[in-house]
């Protein structure tokens, strides 16, 4: 097995556990990194211009974000989960911008976004477990 495969094989095994044992919290938390984690990869694209691999990583991100918006509750966020869901609908229109024009600043822009979200959900981790 080359070294490669490897590092794949235990990469999805890693994810697999980690899903499996992760709490509510924890699978938001790793939704939003998964998304921050094709951000950064859609911005390599761009910048080789890898038109296929740009499409591919922005649209796994805008599907990660509608994940996001699907398991917000609004009956027990009220407000914050409205305007999360606000904020979530204005980055997939920024990120379908960015594959459009392959504008690395639009992603820096949405990375911010959902870093702040995710700060914000890190600190609450305490009151979630």
């Amino acid at each position: 097995m080359n070294s490669a495969v490897a590092i794949q094989s235990y990469q999805s095994v890693r994810t697999e556990t980690g899903v499996t044992d992760a709490s509510p919290h924890r699978l938001i938390q790793l939704l939003m990194e998964g998304c921050l984690e094709r951000l950064a990869r859609a911005k390599g694209a761009i910048a080789r211009n890898d038109d296929a691999l740009r499409s591919e990583t922005l649209s796994r991100a805008i599907a990660i974000i509608g994940g996001l918006q699907v398991v917000l509750d609004f009956e027990k966020g009220g407000e914050v989960a409205e305007n999360l869901n606000a904020l979530y609908h204005y980055m997939t229109g920024r990120l379908f911008e960015a594959n459009r024009d392959s504008d690395p600043e639009i992603i820096d822009e949405v990375a911010r976004l959902m870093i702040n979200i995710k700060e914000g959900w890190d600190g609450i981790a305490d009151q979630a477990n």
